[in-house]
């Protein structure tokens, strides 16, 4: 052979125990890895097919919806961005993307290669928008699509969406919702507010593996898709397909890809831990959680990114980095002294604050108060050596 076995693959796997409280993922229940250690099974063995259909049921309970076109595609949170916008995007479409942070800016990006004339509604880092500002946008632009996120994980913004369904369909524009930091750790109704396209992370408040993402689309966004003068330009993506390989239209189910058996198990098992708790529990939960948090880091004498309460994310927190303090230092020390994982900012809010993740299996009052204590120290730590790198 030319190129000999790695040398380094005859070493043991070294994967050490660590506590995530940055923004995803979030550390795994005990009860989904013990399924994820499940044997393999075929992509279309009935046992695994019986697994996606429980899936959907569960997706349709989070997302709080009864639409037909429900399922889980298999890539991560970012690749429920792509399908949707991928599905319902025809070049020469009109899309207006809200943008307060960096997810909005990748949207801002994929729709734009979908060959979308695409205008952008803006507000600074750390706020959000209010339903008049959506509505003169929509009036002015005239877009076939609007897209916002609920939980910016950037910035740690929480987006309200009661009433936006409505008035997007007052002007006949379709609403798609990015929940991959949000869905379990604020309330989220699909049908109830007229949402047309939404997606989420599994390895969020969910607690499963990055890998596998929730997605769903209401009648109108299916009927849109089904409409299409041309086929969506990503055949992977392609819902009317994607559609049938999870059963969702009432025709015999076919062959897509090979999806990961072991993906589903840890899907399966963290909807069902949401479901038995209750999505409102779950909600509640994570709110008592950020309270708790917030408190803490106020007492610490540190500030938060998200001035207004209302507009805090609870699921991310972003505390702005002290004056003369490098944040490395800080995350590194978290790190190297306790497994301890608190983020830096990303996109825009790089390097000027810290993000601190409650979500899932770490939502607790034991992990906040630890997560506190670590800060803190981590930030005396950066004081007291000014010119310290780990």
């Amino acid at each position: 052979m030319d190129v000999p076995p790695p040398e380094v693959l005859s070493l043991p796997m070294v994967v050490p125990s660590k506590t995530l409280m940055g923004p995803g993922p979030s550390n795994c229940p005990p009860s989904v890895l013990q399924a994820l250690s499940l044997p393999v099974l075929g992509h279309l063995h009935p046992e695994c097919t019986k697994i996606m259909d429980d899936i959907k049921a569960g997706i349709q309970y989070v997302f709080q919806t009864k639409n037909e076109l429900t399922l889980a595609v298999s890539a991560s949170g970012h690749a429920g961005m792509e399908a949707v916008l991928c599905n319902l995007i025809e070049p020469g479409d009109k899309v207006l993307i809200a943008v307060n942070g960096i997810w909005g800016e990748r949207a801002n990006i994929m729709a734009s290669r979908y060959g979308a004339t695409v205008h952008r509604l803006e507000a600074a880092l750390g706020t959000n928008f209010t339903l008049t500002e959506f509505e003169d946008a929509i009036r002015l632009h005239k877009p076939a699509l609007l897209f916002v996120v609920q939980g910016e994980s950037s910035t740690g913004v929480y987006q309200p969406l009661e009433g936006l369904g409505l008035i997007c369909h007052k002007y006949n524009c379709l609403l798609v919702v990015d929940t991959v930091a949000s869905l379990g750790g604020v309330p989220f109704y699909a049908d109830r507010w007229e949402v047309d396209a939404v997606y989420t992370g599994s390895q969020k408040v969910l607690g499963a593996p990055p890998g596998i993402t929730p997605i769903s689309f209401s009648s109108r966004a299916q009927e849109k898709i089904l409409a299409r003068k041309t086929p969506p330009k990503v055949y992977y993506w392609d819902m009317t397909i994607l559609g049938d390989y999870w059963s969702c239209f009432g025709r015999p189910r076919v062959y897509h890809h090979t999806i990961s058996s072991t993906l589903l198990y840890g899907l399966r098992e963290g909807l069902s831990l949401v479901g038995k708790e209750g999505i409102e529990n779950v909600i509640n939960r994570h709110k008592m959680c950020a309270q708790r948090l917030h408190k803490g880091l106020q007492a610490m004498g540190l500030q938060m990114l998200v001035a207004k309460e209302s507009a805090r994310l609870p699921t991310v927190t972003a505390v702005k980095v002290p004056e003369n303090i490098d944040w490395t230092v800080v995350t590194g020390y978290a790190m190297k002294h306790y497994f301890l994982e608190i983020s830096g900012g990303l996109g825009p809010t790089a390097n000027k604050i810290f993000r601190i993740g409650i979500m899932g299996y770490n939502a607790t009052n034991d992990n906040v108060d630890f997560v506190l204590k670590v800060l803190e120290e981590g930030i005396n730590y950066a004081r007291e050596n000014r010119s310290a790198k780990l």
